[in-house]
């Protein structure tokens, strides 16, 4: 009997330094969603812990009642925690399109993903800023 073999055209891989470099930054958004996520989940901790503190000491050592915490440090670790859940699924997605312009040799860069990290860390920085201002 003769054996029927199918012939499998060999994937595209093209320069195996690029797509490593690929897998590289794909692992470096990752890697910047997770920590992301952990500052957030610090910063609603640390609210947390001084509205704690705040019931527990009564006052301070300088004679003025602590102020509990309005609750905006949580809103903005829950926001924190939230924009790296949703870095982590958009990197993917980002990783696997331009494996695919790699591997059909079309890559244009993308600065979608840049400028949403950016404008978001930007928006909270400024945020946490006039907070701080405003609880001094």
């Amino acid at each position: 009997m003769a054996e029927i073999t199918e012939y499998k055209k060999p994937v595209k891989v093209g320069d195996r330094r690029v797509h490593m470099a690929n897998e590289r930054t794909f692992l470096a958004w990752v890697r910047t969603s997770i920590g992301i996520m952990a500052f957030g989940f610090v910063l609603e901790r640390f609210a947390l812990f001084i509205k704690q503190m705040s019931y527990i000491l009564g006052e301070s050592s300088m004679g003025k009642a602590l102020q509990p915490s309005d609750g905006s440090s949580s809103i903005a670790g829950i926001f924190l925690v939230g924009l790296g859940a949703l870095l982590c699924p958009l990197a993917f997605i980002r990783y696997k399109k331009v494996e695919r312009q790699i591997d059909d040799d079309t890559y244009l860069p993308s600065p979608v993903l840049n400028m949403l990290l950016t404008l978001s860390i930007l928006a909270v920085g400024i945020y946490l800023v006039f907070h701080l201002l405003q609880s001094t």
